[in-house]
């Protein structure tokens, strides 16, 4: 299948780390509070002003620090992300949230959502102009 011009311009999770589907199972395992406090200092909101990316970026540094013997990393992930966001963000995530339920597809929904072709043609501008 050919691609299009959009899909080379459209946000992807190519550039981000991801494993293969998983099975989430029972999801019967705890968290360290330690891990979800760092994970809402640093909170998205929904902004224009904030980058997504760098959000999805700092979040998966820090699930990769933790290691649950039997639990994938996406499951943690899935389990995490929405203690990440706040105000628009979350309201999105909870729309969501039944539509969507593994991880590369939140990923791609937050990317489109919150990353959209409008900021990327305004940053290849600003690129292009410099």
């Amino acid at each position: 299948m050919a691609k299009t011009l959009r899909d080379y311009s459209t946000p992807a999770i190519t550039n981000v780390p991801v494993e293969p589907a998983i099975n989430v199972g029972d999801g019967n395992f705890e968290l360290h509070t330690g891990l979800n406090t760092m994970v809402q200092a640093n909170q998205f909101y929904g902004l224009p002003s904030k980058d997504a990316n760098a959000h999805l970026h700092h979040f998966l540094e820090l699930c990769d620090t933790m290691v649950i013997k039997d639990v994938a990393p996406r499951s943690i992930r899935l389990h995490l992300f929405p203690f990440s966001l706040l105000e628009k963000a979350k309201q999105w995530f909870y729309k969501e949230k039944e539509a969507v339920k593994m991880w590369d597809k939140y990923l791609a929904a937050f990317l489109a959502k919150f990353f959209p072709m409008g900021k990327t043609n305004a940053l290849r501008g600003r690129i292009l102009n410099f």
